[in-house]
């Protein structure tokens, strides 16, 4: 349900002015320290911040697509670190729940994600299942009205910190590939549930993934997303939620592109080389200018889609188009940015350092470009046969 005209400002209007005032300022002390200080996270669940797509019988905003697209355009802004923090409640750790979820795991889970009471996770990559998620090797055995969980998740954002996760594990063992994969809420402390160590990562320091471990990890039927009528049927579900997903991504992505150009440009414009702003030197107006354009592409592409998508339209081939033209973007952006700054942009002081690394992750979660690719070119040769 989407927000009226009046409303959809105001939180717009307030959502930027909270970027600009707490949370980029904030950017620096959070990648020193490997961690959003806790009196932010409360001011972020006062925001609304984790519910903005829940909807709002639930307690969340119940942003539309093309209004969430929005608000991802002014939180991509900031450190990616803090959409990091709250974009599982939105994304794939509540949309499944939301689409195909009963009405018991609806109740018992949406309102605490809505208010970041409950940090989401969502536990689908192996040591040996990435992009090809259909080979994953975590086990569920029926044993009676339960199922018993084994094996190992990788990589999994905010796994440290989640109070719950969706976990992608083969309850037929007999089907190979993604048919016989069913979707479990798993509780954290569940006996048997264990984490490993914090991962060391390249860039967005704050936001925590590590390994999941599932040794005999007892979970009732009824927490398969949808209950046990729908065993198997976990890719199904994850499949409906991955067009929202990739459409907020690709904002996310814009968003920082945007934040990169205004942040370069202001130090063309300041820095003098040659008796002259380099802002005045034609190569460095054509990083600008290229840059510019290629944001406000991806911007274009991002709310189109998201119109359609609200529309009820299959927007398939279109989400996947903006995740991999817009992730692939902002990655050439950061590096024109870094070349702007010359000897400044290697250096920590500024933010295009920080962002260069940050932002490279964004060609490969949700979906690699070379996936993006692949779903494009798969779906137009089925259109056209």
């Amino acid at each position: 349900m989407a927000l009226d005209p009046d409303t959809l400002s105001q939180f717009l209007e307030a959502l930027d002015r909270f970027v600009k005032d707490r949370l980029i300022p904030n950017e620096a002390r959070v990648a020193d320290d490997d961690a959003i200080p806790p009196a932010l996270v409360q001011e972020i669940r006062e925001m609304g911040l984790f519910g903005m797509a829940i909807p709002e019988e639930y307690g969340g905003l119940g942003l539309s697509m093309a209004e969430e697209v929005k608000a991802a355009f002014i939180l991509g802004q900031t450190s990616p670190v803090f959409r990091s923090l709250v974009g599982t409640n939105n994304g794939i750790g509540s949309q499944g729940i939301i689409i195909d979820g009963t009405a018991e795991q609806k109740a018992r889970y949406l309102p605490a994600l809505a208010s970041g009471e409950m940090i989401a996770s969502f536990a689908l990559t192996e040591p040996d299942a990435g992009s090809d998620a259909g080979s994953l090797r975590t086990t569920a055995r029926r044993d009676g009205d339960d199922y018993i969980l084994n094996g190992t998740k990788r990589y999994i954002t905010n796994a440290p910190r989640a109070d719950v996760f969706t976990v992608f594990a083969r309850t037929n063992a007999e089907v190979k590939g993604s048919a016989g994969v069913s979707a479990f809420i798993v509780e954290a402390g569940t006996p048997g549930l264990t984490l490993g160590a914090t991962d060391r990562k390249m860039g967005q320091k704050g936001s925590h993934t590590c390994d999941v471990i599932f040794e005999n990890v007892r979970v009732p039927a009824t927490n398969i997303i949808g209950g046990a009528a729908r065993e198997n049927q976990g890719f199904k579900t994850a499949m409906k939620v991955l067009d929202r997903g990739r459409l907020h991504i690709s904002a996310v992505c814009t968003g920082a592109a945007e934040r990169l150009i205004r942040d370069a440009l202001a130090f063309a414009m300041e820095r003098k080389q040659f008796g002259e702003p380099i802002a005045e030197k034609q190569l460095v107006q054509a990083m600008l200018a290229d840059s510019k354009a290629e944001a406000f592409a991806a911007r274009c592409m991002i709310e189109e889609t998201a119109r359609r998508k609200d529309a009820g339209q299959n927007v398939s081939t279109e989400a996947a188009c903006c995740k991999m033209y817009a992730s692939e973007m902002v990655g050439r952006v950061a590096d024109r940015a870094v070349q702007i700054h010359g000897g400044a942009g290697y250096m920590a002081d500024y933010a295009v350092e920080r962002f260069y690394r940050d932002v490279r992750l964004f060609r490969i979660y949700e979906g690699t470009t070379q996936i993006q690719q692949l779903v494009i070119a798969r779906n137009m040769i089925r259109d056209a046969a």
